[in-house]
């Protein structure tokens, strides 16, 4: 038996749903549209929906907007079949249903992430434990406590013994053997860095160590530590260091290169941070491209840095490219169409209604509230009195006609602004939803900004 699924929608957007769903058959499955009587789709609730919607019928699944907010269970209780939400876009299906291509598994990896807190001598136990925790979350799998030159660092062991408690695997960088040691006999995991002069230590101690060459950018330094290693005869990592713009860094990337080459089958680090924090630059596409670089080169550890305020989103960045990375690779496809965690600036697809059919919209509407949406044209807003489009929300607020009523003046301010963003950036904008910035998008509570909507489209409804 195929499956059946219903699409709930609302007034303005049920013939673009019609047309949407219709460009993408055949599909797998059969499907009706209903549209359960508000203008605006994104102000459906589940409270709503139990409300209009007597039955399913034969549907097998029940679709609703992707801006539909509230606790779907209600609806599954209900009907007694699986509610879930579409894409925030309806011209997003086609993606949704993977008609754009494989729906990606972003799940795999293959790079383990070192996420350095740069000043762990300075930090009390707590801030140290907080550190790690954030990248943690940000996706770290190690957690590096880099220590400071000529800066004593006392609690070094028990901020080891702290993190390990804690469940979190650690590394310690420093260029005191004292350091190196004292780590590896409290339970660090790794050590960074050891050179062809100091393998002495990876003898003395079960952490593995990171090798490095012992003479700036020396490949034979390099490989004779790896062969000292590989006599001693337990695990190690190699990292032939990434130097920074332009000091060196296309060859150093050529490093890596011949590194992986006479070693096909030993582990590799590469330490992203010389990069990342000392380029300006946005951070999201920087570790782009160094994940493509690693992930060619099966690389299989970064060392990553959270430090500048530009690079305050590496790790997660990190975490996104990895997986993006892998995926393309393992597929054998171009990197589009995985997420869009990495693209802050513009978007793949930003406009996705014509002119026209921003005009068709406008046409419908029957009451005073104002509807925005963008198009390569510019901005446009409209309400039951027509539509005025420009590029620039000074030219349209005299139109408008809120002198008198600042609150509604102050959310048409603030989403035309965010239009005007979009316009400009070529990035998505959704009425009443913050623009997206991919990792870097800090969601704020829009409670207020929607309540104010609903009750003004209301009262204005009722004049």
């Amino acid at each position: 038996m195929s499956e059946s699924l219903l699409f709930l929608t609302g007034k303005l957007a049920e013939k673009s749903l019609q047309q949407v769903l219709a460009s993408i058959q055949p599909t797998p499955f059969k499907y009706r549209v209903t549209q359960i009587g508000v203008s605006v789709a994104a102000l459906m609730t589940p409270e709503l929906i139990a409300r209009r919607l007597q039955d399913v019928g034969d549907a097998t699944q029940v679709i609703v907007p992707g801006l539909c907010c509230g606790d779907l269970t209600i609806l599954e209780d209900k009907y007694g079949v699986p509610v879930a939400r579409g894409p925030v876009d309806l011209k997003d299906l086609p993606q949704y249903f993977g008609r754009g291509g494989k729906v990606p598994d972003l799940t795999k990896y293959e790079v383990n992430i070192f996420a350095e807190i740069v000043d762990a001598p300075q930090l009390s136990l707590d801030d140290i434990l907080a550190r790690a925790l954030h990248f943690k979350a940000q996706g770290a799998n190690i957690i590096d406590l880099g220590c400071l030159p000529n800066t004593p660092f006392p609690h070094l062991a028990d901020a080891i013994k702290l993190l390990k408690k804690t469940g979190l695997k650690v590394s310690v960088d420093s260029l005191n053997a004292d350091d190196l040691l004292l780590a590896g006999r409290t339970g660090a995991d790794f050590l960074l860095s050891l050179t062809e002069h100091s393998l002495w230590i990876a003898q003395e101690v079960d952490a593995i160590p990171i090798l490095i060459p012992a003479k700036s950018g020396s490949l034979p330094s390099l490989y004779r530590a790896i062969e000292g290693m590989k006599k001693i005869g337990k695990p190690f990592i190699a990292d032939a260091i990434l130097d920074p713009i332009p000091f060196g860094f296309t060859e150093s990337i050529v490093r890596y290169q011949k590194l992986r080459k006479r070693y096909p089958e030993i582990e590799i680090m590469m330490g992203v941070g010389n990069i990342t924090e000392l380029t300006d630059a946005d951070t999201t596409g920087i570790n782009a491209i160094l994940f493509g670089i690693i992930t060619e080169l099966r690389i299989n550890a970064v060392l990553a840095t959270s430090v500048s305020p530009h690079a305050i989103n590496a790790v997660a960045e990190a975490d996104i490219a990895r997986r993006m990375m892998y995926a393309s690779r393992e597929e054998n496809r171009l990197p589009r169409d995985y997420t869009s965690g990495l693209l802050g600036l513009h978007d793949r697809r930003p406009f996705t209604y014509s002119p026209d059919e921003v005009a068709a919209f406008a046409a419908q509407i029957k009451d005073p509230s104002f509807r925005i949406q963008v198009s390569k044209d510019g901005l446009h807003i409209y309400n039951r009195d027509g539509m005025l489009t420009d590029v620039d929300p000074f030219k349209l607020y005299p139109h408008l006609k809120v002198e008198d009523d600042a609150s509604h003046a102050f959310y048409l301010g603030v989403e035309l602004a965010r239009a005007q963003i979009a316009w400009q950036l070529q990035k998505r904008y959704t009425q009443d939803e913050e623009l997206e910035w991919g990792i870097n998008t800090h969601k704020s509570d829009q409670s207020g900004k929607t309540a104010h909507r609903e009750a003004s489209m209301k009262e204005k409804k009722q004049k």
